[in-house]
């Protein structure tokens, strides 16, 4: 799939909206956990490999949330990393430029489901001079314990979304997040998924852009009245324990499958901003089985499964 030429006003409105979606989203979630964001503003100190700065915010200890970070970065350096030009041969090496919003946000009731969401543009130079760039991002829901109307609701919003942009785009995109948010070395899913697209630039810079865009903008509306309808739901020691165990497979995906994680590092980006996804606490435990019937036991049997759910 060709990239698309794009100049430096384009890159700086991408930036500020990126920057206004961050500010939007953490004013949100602040407000629900009534607890203020830590907000971390960096740069790359002068001589480092990748160039650039970006701003952290993080929440953590929260009542509603136990751990939620939402970071924005732009970021340039000499050579793209092997993880961003497995598709793309032909700009192995080049110099480049990176933006996005990344965020994960775990709650601390295990009834409201873990949320990830990225969107983000890179920008190359290819050999002729051309700087030329595309698209990616998404979202998916990572339940600990299954409501249908939750998960309908989620990628309603999703379809609902990606409607605009071609009848084709959420079958697509959602097959996309299934394939791409599975842990291979369990034959498992992470969670229920969502959307998920990459290297995109089909629609021309503006429109590839406006999908994006939409996208980031939908996360709100997609998560939120999940959120409130579950943040009161009683439970004990054992639902504690089933989610900090779950939330042990969201630490594997994303130390050993995460082509976001492995860029950063690569790249050699922000330690501390890059692990914001990971949960405050997690656990494993040796060939832990849910009882047959169990609602543990349900998560597997009607939720962790390719479906169709709108």
């Amino acid at each position: 799939m060709s990239a698309v030429a794009v100049g430096s006003a384009h890159t700086e409105a991408v930036s500020s909206y990126l920057q206004g979606l961050q500010a939007r989203i953490t004013a949100a979630i602040a407000d629900i956990d009534d607890t203020a964001f830590l907000l971390d503003a960096w740069q790359k100190p002068a001589g480092e490999l990748l160039q650039g700065k970006g701003i952290t915010q993080i929440l953590e200890g929260g009542p509603v949330f136990e751990r939620a970070g939402c970071g924005f970065s732009k970021v340039s350096g000499p050579r793209l990393p092997p993880s961003a030009t497995q598709h793309r041969p032909e700009l192995a090496g080049a110099p480049f430029d990176a933006m996005g919003v990344s965020l994960v946000f775990h709650p601390r009731n295990p009834f409201v489901p873990t949320v990830h969401m990225n969107v983000r543009m890179l920008a190359a130079k290819a050999a002729d001079g051309t700087q030329v760039c595309w698209f990616g991002g998404g979202m998916d829901l990572t339940p600990y314990y299954g409501f249908e109307e939750d998960v309908r609701h989620f990628h309603s919003t999703c379809k609902a979304t990606l409607a605009p942009f071609g009848d084709d785009k959420y079958p697509r995109f959602k097959t996309w997040c299934d394939d791409y948010f599975y842990l291979k070395h369990r034959a498992e899913p992470r969670g229920v998924g969502g959307i998920f697209f990459d290297d995109f630039s089909e629609l021309g810079f503006e429109g590839s852009l406006a999908m994006m865009q939409a996208v980031g903008d939908s996360f709100l509306n997609a998560y939120l009245p999940i959120v409130e309808r579950r943040k009161n739901t009683v439970y004990g020691k054992r639902e504690r324990e089933f989610q900090l165990y779950r939330r042990g497979r969201y630490v594997e995906f994303n130390l050993v499958w995460d082509r976001g994680t492995h860029f950063g590092l690569q790249s050699g980006g922000r330690t501390e901003s890059i692990l914001l996804s990971m949960p405050p606490l997690a656990s494993w435990s040796y060939q832990n089985v849910p009882a047959a019937g169990s609602p543990e036991a349900e998560l597997y049997t009607r939720f962790l499964l390719r479906r169709d759910w709108v």
